[in-house]
């Protein structure tokens, strides 16, 4: 037990730190709004991802066994509303000029966001199977791996909020804000394009 609770954990690391669209949204917001303001949208993606491993886990995994389309469905949707969150971040004023991102994403929006994007749903499916049991306690297993991977996001987002703080406290004119506006979004939609290749 000790060595699988070891393995996901890894897991988990790897799928939340490494760069998808709730980090790059995480970055984003931090560099738009701060730390505290971006924590609504850390917390949504922290409680909603694992609400999507025990939908998966409990049945719902099966439905994409069944409809395969349906997962490119979503996974087509999840890309267009991420192509146009980059958009709204590359179109971004400064901190006092005109924004058409009018405030971070809510616990709720960040929450029900993990259902259109495409690298929770590939996490989610993957993680599931790789790590139950034949004959284990399947309830037990699904919440651990969803209380494992809740509680690795948490950090994740923190640690890429704060690059985004970093970011554009180092900034010193609209110039550059608007630099880093345009690569924040180039990152999100790289992210998109990543999720499909």
């Amino acid at each position: 037990m000790v060595s699988s609770l070891l393995s996901l954990t890894l897991f988990a690391i790897a799928g939340a730190f490494t760069p998808g669209p709730n980090n790059m949204i995480s970055a984003a917001s931090g560099a738009a709004f701060g730390f505290r303001r971006t924590l609504p949208q850390i917390w949504g993606v922290a409680l909603g991802y694992p609400v999507m491993i025990l939908a998966v886990g409990f049945g719902l995994g099966g439905i994409f066994t069944a409809i395969p389309q349906l997962h490119v469905i979503l996974k087509v949707i999840g890309a267009a509303y991420l192509l146009y969150l980059a958009w709204k971040i590359a179109n971004a004023g400064g901190p006092h000029g005109s924004d058409p991102i009018a405030r971070p994403l809510t616990v709720l929006q960040a929450a029900l966001f993990q259902w259109v994007n495409p690298k929770a749903w590939t996490l989610a499916l993957g993680v599931v199977p790789a790590f139950t049991t034949v004959g284990g306690d399947l309830v037990a297993e699904v919440l651990l791996i969803a209380l494992v991977m809740g509680i690795v996001t948490f950090p994740a987002l923190a640690v890429w909020a704060g690059f985004g703080v970093v970011l554009a406290r180092t900034l010193s004119d609209d110039r550059q804000r608007r630099i880093v506006n345009l690569l924040m979004a180039a990152l999100v939609a790289a992210s998109v394009l990543m999720l499909f290749v």
